[in-house]
């Protein structure tokens, strides 16, 4: 099994390298059809002021929080019980087994 895994361990690898190869640097040649000035194509942008962010409420923010909280509550609850009836089924199935 191991070898099973090293092989496709290497061919991911090769796979990876023929794939993902670096890109190549290419030196850009300036076209004469596309000779435009930079100083028409940079244009000043308008003074805008960007509007305040949402106003947020302390008690909904609280009350989210309080909902985030139980939820994790319940679904760590849900998943000791789960893990203690797992071990408790073990614990019954390995006592049960013939002794050899």
């Amino acid at each position: 099994m191991t070898k099973f895994r090293a092989i496709v361990l290497a061919g991911l690898i090769g796979l990876l390298a023929v794939c993902a190869s670096p890109a190549q640097a290419v030196a850009a040649e300036p076209s004469v059809s596309a000779a435009v000035s930079v100083s028409a194509l940079v244009q000043p942008f308008p003074e805008q002021t960007a509007p305040p962010g949402p106003v947020l409420d302390p008690a909904q923010t609280s009350e989210a929080d309080a909902a985030t909280t139980k939820n994790k509550l319940i679904a760590g609850g849900a998943a000791v019980v789960l893990l203690l009836l797992v071990w408790w089924g073990r614990s019954v199935r390995k006592k049960k087994a013939p002794k050899s």
